[in-house]
């Protein structure tokens, strides 16, 4: 008899500034291409590592969850520190759990969680380039906390989807949208059954036009019902996105798989 295939689930934190993005690319370096080749030096033979979720080029990742299978037996830890002595350092696999079969991370997830870390002053930070995202003209924090109100429940996201993307249906429920001041810094919190191509920076510009004055917190509204993107402002750029965490149920028994950024600006 051949030896058993086992399914382990990753939970990984990266900086997204060296990489294409999370998914497989021809023309480029990505974490699931850079994940791959240093897991199959643990496990000795070929890896397909497949994530929760795909995060554009330059986006970061406090929890993004993946699962691979694998013939080789390894106490959890060799995935964890073994693994990681094979990565670079803007890489980290944080736990390593084992689960059944049945488990997918990204079918199986029924949450993602989002935050945007922006940064509102007149210049830029230094120590934080490709951390955060800018802008240099003052914010209305409640116009912007009226506005994001309007994302939250069931919705046809038309109006904040990239032309390019592949999604089946553009409707999304989304659990939550708030929006935190730090001193300069704004922080916007998104969770949602699934996100859409671009749709968090998509929003997020379209809350900053809100916030210069260029639109009403009820435009928000508007958005969604007219569902053209056209009509909507151009997206964000996405220093300042990164993914917080991916919700499962708790049968799958995972450790800690949300990691919120707020700490990063205390």
């Amino acid at each position: 008899m051949g030896a058993i295939l086992m399914r382990i689930a990753l939970g990984i934190e990266y900086d997204g500034s060296p990489y294409h993005g999370w998914q497989t690319q021809t023309q480029g370096r990505t974490v699931q291409d850079t994940l791959q080749v240093a897991i199959a030096k643990v496990a000795l033979h070929p890896i397909e590592v497949v994530g929760a979720g795909r995060t554009d080029s330059g986006v970061h990742a406090m929890m993004q969850v993946a699962h691979f299978d694998t013939q080789t037996e390894r106490p959890m830890d060799a995935w964890v520190r073994g693994v990681n002595s094979y990565l670079p350092d803007s890489i980290r696999i944080l736990w390593a759990h084992p689960v059944d079969d049945h488990f997918h991370a990204r079918f199986s997830a029924h949450a993602r969680h989002y935050q945007f870390l922006l940064l509102n002053r007149r210049v830029n930070s230094a120590v934080r380039a490709q951390k955060v995202s800018w802008f240099h003209l003052p914010l209305d924090l409640m116009a912007m906390q009226q506005g994001i109100k309007y994302f939250l429940g069931e919705h046809d996201f038309s109006a904040f989807r990239a032309s390019e993307c592949q999604a089946a249906s553009p409707v999304r429920q989304m659990q939550r949208a708030e929006l935190q001041q730090f001193g300069d810094y704004f922080l916007f919190s998104f969770s949602a059954n699934g996100f859409l191509h671009h749709q968090v920076r998509n929003m997020v510009g379209a809350l900053v036009y809100v916030g210069k004055g260029n639109l009403a917190p009820t435009d928000i509204q508007q958005l969604l019902l007219q569902k053209d993107r056209k009509l909507a402002p151009p997206t964000f750029p996405g220093d300042g996105l990164y993914l917080t965490g991916v919700s499962y149920a708790q049968e799958w028994n995972l450790p800690a798989s949300i990691s919120n950024i707020s700490l990063l600006i205390a």
